[in-house]
């Protein structure tokens, strides 16, 4: 059976030592961040996700979710530990004070959604999920939603799902059938079918509020084949009443199904029905305004997909902070075997001459697996820590430049972190099974579930072709690109301040040469992607590998300064730094050299790609 150990230290060490968080205390919830604070805040959370959820993982994966009689009931376990979960106040750390919750920042609480993704992936995307819809519909939601609806979804009395896809229709949004006709009342009634809703129905609550996009028809009842008639609507299992905040009769929502797939089995994974359904549209009146034939001026029935777009872009960040987690715990128990494993003789000598082998710690090859994993998951844990900080900036930060260059800066990594994160996740994973050799492909060591549990990370929110296109197409160029000159920006003078630092030339040389590239590529895309859009599809996985190296690479070197400055000082525990040092080094000599061939897949364009004949694809 798999083991976790929450990495308490590595975050205390990215709070206080990095980004210095306790400096922010300008910003809301920063004020009592100390490291007693968050010491403590980390240490309770890691003891739950260690005894409390990690046992539930295996259990979650063999048991499923079952669908009886129209109810779906979770795995063994897992009602008592959602119940344990809420009473603790885990569901609650990050909602504002005026909604119930703890307030604090989202450093904090995408922190502890680590630690419960490595211990339990499936089941922490029940309360996650539900905090995206909670803190959507206090956005959007009408004054009655937020008094009786938002309150039990905070408490945890009640969970919230988020549904977009339909069977015929994913990313590409128009095409979408699901429709909501409105009533006399004001409310909706909305019919469709929505599918792959993660907790879309369970037995750990009362009720579930479901986030939906639908299209209002027109006055015929036809859809638009756009987006100008899509609005965001809540639609509760079980009937609100306004006045009381009380659950009433059952809503036209039914489960069809619960998916078979391939991990995160002890979520729900729901087709949902909806015939009927009272729905109550959020966001508002429509903003957007249209001219007729005449010129005469008429509104969109769209209220907008900000609500949505706002839980999409939460979940993407989340989503991107599973790939970390099942990252390091996977890495975690692949270390620890090779420690134990024997099998052969070092290359250089037998370094356990009294036993009949050596264990496999010792041949490079392993260790390249495990330096791969392990540099990957502390650098993107950094990212991602430093990404929610700007989120804390973007929305608090008195003046007002940081707050623009915050939301600049996390509206263009968020792409990053949920591609590129996800996609080396499962490589971490990947890596860990092979270590385990052909037990790792039976089920006792519990490798192949992480390996098929990370697999779903580079799908949904988004997959990360998409997340590449993005990236490339949108956030790289929004506002002339003042995001990512931004950016570069940031990197650029950190290389600048530190390259006549002896000490850190072995950190400084390899990220000025990734960083160089990174810049050739966005060069090459900004010359010849109008030329050809083709051109910025072809180059957009490639740009989104770059940054994501070259990121994490400026990361690690900002850990190595740290390190550096706390060993010459005698302050902290001096194996912690020393083994940063290595990470770092082994990051920016082994993975930045990657970005040549990624600059040099991005100059070859798209003639070869797009070459071959559509029906030769199947010949």
């Amino acid at each position: 059976m798999p083991s976790y150990k929450a990495p308490v230290e590595d975050f205390m060490f990215l709070f206080h030592e990095l980004l210095e968080i306790d400096k922010r205390s300008d910003l809301p919830g920063f004020e009592d961040l100390t490291p007693d604070m968050t010491g403590a805040i980390l240490e309770g959370g890691a003891k739950f996700c260690e005894e409390v959820l990690q046992p539930l993982n295996q259990v979650g994966d063999e048991h499923g979710c079952v669908l009886e009689n129209g109810v779906v009931r979770t795995p063994p376990g897992f009602k008592e530990a959602f119940e344990k979960y809420c009473e603790d106040g885990w569901n609650r750390l990050g909602a504002s004070e005026e909604m119930g919750g703890a307030g604090l920042p989202s450093v904090v609480t995408f922190a502890f959604s680590e630690m419960g993704s490595s211990a339990n992936q499936a089941f922490t995307m029940y309360p996650g999920l539900t905090n995206a819809a909670y803190g959507a519909l206090y956005a959007t939601g009408e004054p009655w939603m937020k008094e009786h609806v938002v309150p039990k979804m905070v408490a945890g009395e009640w969970t919230g799902t988020m549904c977009l896809t339909e069977p015929h229709c994913g990313t590409d949004l128009k095409l979408m059938r699901t429709n909501a006709v409105e009533q006399e009342d004001g409310t909706y009634r909305l019919n469709g079918t929505k599918i792959f809703i993660s907790g879309g129905d369970h037995d750990m609550t009362d009720n579930i509020v479901h986030m939906v996009i639908a299209k209002i028809p027109d006055e015929d009842g036809k859809l638009a084949n756009d987006l100008s008639t899509v609005n965001f609507f809540m639609v509760p299992k079980f009937i609100i009443d306004p006045e009381t905040g009380e659950m009433g009769q059952r809503n036209g929502v039914s489960t069809g199904s619960i998916e078979k797939k391939m991990g995160i089995k002890g979520n729900a994974t729901c087709v949902l029905n909806f015939d009927d359904a009272v729905a109550y549209k959020l966001g508002g009146s429509p903003k957007k305004v249209k001219k007729d034939a005449d010129g005469k001026e008429v509104k969109s029935k769209s209220s907008g997909m900000a609500g949505m777009f706002g839980m999409m872009n939460a979940a993407r960040m989340g989503v991107g902070i599973q790939g970390i987690a099942v990252g390091e715990v996977a890495v975690q128990n692949g270390a620890a075997y090779t420690l134990e494993r024997t099998a052969g003789r070092s290359l250089t000598g037998a370094k356990k001459p009294d036993q009949p082998a050596d264990p496999i710690i010792v041949h490079p090859d392993v260790r390249r697996l495990l330096l791969q994993s392990r540099s990957f998951v502390e650098g993107a844990r950094a990212l991602a820590m430093y990404v929610s900080m700007l989120f804390s900036a973007q929305n608090n930060a008195a003046d007002e430049k940081e707050r623009e260059e915050a939301s600049d800066l996390s509206q263009l990594l968020t792409p990053v972190i949920k591609g590129y994160f996800t996609d080396k996740g499962f490589e971490a994973a990947n890596a860990s099974m092979q270590v385990f050799g052909g037990h790792g492909y039976i089920r006792d060591h519990g490798m192949e579930q992480f390996v098929r549990d990370a697999r779903i990370n580079q799908v949904y929110e988004g997959a990360n072709g998409v997340q590449a296109l993005d990236l490339v197409g949108r956030k790289m160029t929004a506002n002339g690109g003042r995001a990512t000159m931004a950016f570069f920006g940031k990197i650029e003078t950190f290389i600048k301040e530190n390259e006549g630092d002896e000490a850190m030339k072995p950190y400084i040389e390899p990220l000025k040469v990734g960083y160089e590239r990174m810049g050739k590529a966005a060069g090459w895309l900004m010359e010849n992607a109008p030329k050809n859009f083709d051109n910025a599809g072809a180059a957009s996985y490639e740009m989104m590998n770059i940054f994501g190296v070259v990121s994490l690479g400026w990361m690690w070197a900002q850990m190595a300064k740290v390190s550096l400055a706390k060993l010459a000082a005698g302050e902290g525990n001096a194996d912690f730094y020393n083994r940063k040092l290595v990470l770092a080094k082994f990051w920016l000599e082994r993975e930045v050299p990657n970005t040549a061939a990624y600059l040099e897949r991005i100059e070859l364009g798209s003639e070869d790609i797009m070459k071959l004949e559509e029906d030769a694809f199947v010949a």
